[in-house]
């Protein structure tokens, strides 16, 4: 008989212990579910006690939900994390992804919220190991190396998969060495991503390992990733021929969007096209993205036939993380995010670049 799933929820809000509780103990496996209205309390419970699954609240007293989400990594490394939060600040996204969370939720606000919430944690519960790396919102190992370079953290990411075992170097969100199965440096980095799927977990960083590999993480993955997908091409290529020419014009789509990671600073591009699903690359949730570049193309589009100056030829804008630029294309708008701390010069030719092999 199969012993039976237990889910720890912690919260410093009563009535959502209340109701989720409630919520989560109808799931298909019938879960028992314990509840912590604080994060000392929760810690004490999963000394005492195994658990299937944490779901902690970001915005607590005294100790706060990252501070148990990094108690709990180092402690319980092959326990299921899930963050669920009223907070949409992006930065705790990111430092909540560095510690290895498997999901991010903004806590479920409608019907149609609370049932993928639901069926996002039965398949947690779950979850077989041999259907891919264990890792960031059911997303793969590529990912996690993107959110631990973004957010400049330091750390080793250890990868098992039955008795193979790699470690992966970063620094100060550098990637800088990699070692599996007698292999080292960017050979190995490949290797990891021939495994079918595995574990991973988040150990403490080792400043003083030497630096062997100097590509740009964007670059590396992009090649081993590339590498690995030749020997599908063709399939690739069979199957868009027998579909749509909707489908072949998507995969095109997508693979100039991957390209973007070779260029130093690019952090997210997006396709938005009229009548048509957007394409993106490097963006988690790029539907809000999509409706504010389509709002401001209206708008301005607007504002251009008032002033009777013409088509929008480029827009830039910044904020505290990004220089964004939209630049209409033959059949839409095409959105990049640089990095803030290029120069101006740096993003106006990475930029020319981009668009000249978009177009080609």
């Amino acid at each position: 008989m199969a012993a039976e799933q237990k889910i720890l929820l912690v919260d410093d809000d009563q009535n959502f212990l209340d109701v989720y509780r409630e919520t989560l103990r109808k799931l298909p496996g019938e879960p028992a579910v314990q509840t912590a209205n604080t994060g000392a309390r929760a810690l004490a419970i999963l000394e005492a006690e195994p658990f299937h699954l944490l779901i902690v609240d970001l915005n607590m007293p005294k100790m706060d939900g990252l501070q148990v989400l990094s108690v709990a990594r180092r402690k319980f490394p092959n326990l299921p994390l899930v963050v669920w939060t009223g907070m949409t600040d992006e930065h705790f996204r990111l430092r909540a992804y560095a510690l290895g969370v498997d999901q991010y939720w903004q806590k479920p606000s409608n019907p149609q919220d609370i049932e993928s919430f639901r069926l996002s944690m039965d398949s947690l519960l779950n979850r077989q190991v041999n259907g891919g790396f264990r890792g960031v919102q059911s997303k793969s190992l590529v990912d996690l190396i993107q959110l631990e370079c973004q957010s400049l953290s330091s750390s080793v990411i250890k990868i098992s998969n039955g008795r193979l075992d790699a470690r992966i170097w970063i620094h100060s969100g550098q990637l800088i060495d990699a070692e599996a199965q007698q292999l080292q440096g960017e050979e190995a980095f490949r290797e990891v991503f021939s495994w079918k799927g595995g574990n991973f977990e988040i150990l403490p960083p080792e400043p003083e390992r030497p630096r062997a590999i100097f590509t740009s993480y964007q670059g590396l993955l992009l090649e081993t990733l590339q590498a690995l997908d030749e020997s599908k091409a063709g399939e690739a290529t069979a199957t868009a021929s027998a579909g749509s020419a909707e489908e072949t014009a998507n995969l095109t789509t997508m693979t100039s969007l991957a390209a973007m990671s070779r260029f130093e600073g690019v952090e997210f591009a997006l396709a938005c096209a009229p009548e048509k699903p957007s394409c993106s690359w490097g963006l988690e949730r790029p539907e809000p993205m999509q409706q504010w570049l389509r709002q401001v193309r209206q708008g301005f589009s607007s504002l251009g036939e008032q002033l009777k100056v013409g088509d929008l030829r480029q827009l830039s804008c910044k904020d505290q993380r990004h220089f964004i630029t939209i630049t209409p294309t033959g059949d839409g708008e095409l959105c990049v995010g640089f990095q803030n701390k290029l120069s101006a010069d740096k993003i106006r030719e990475t930029l020319k670049t981009i668009l000249a092999k978009w177009g080609s």
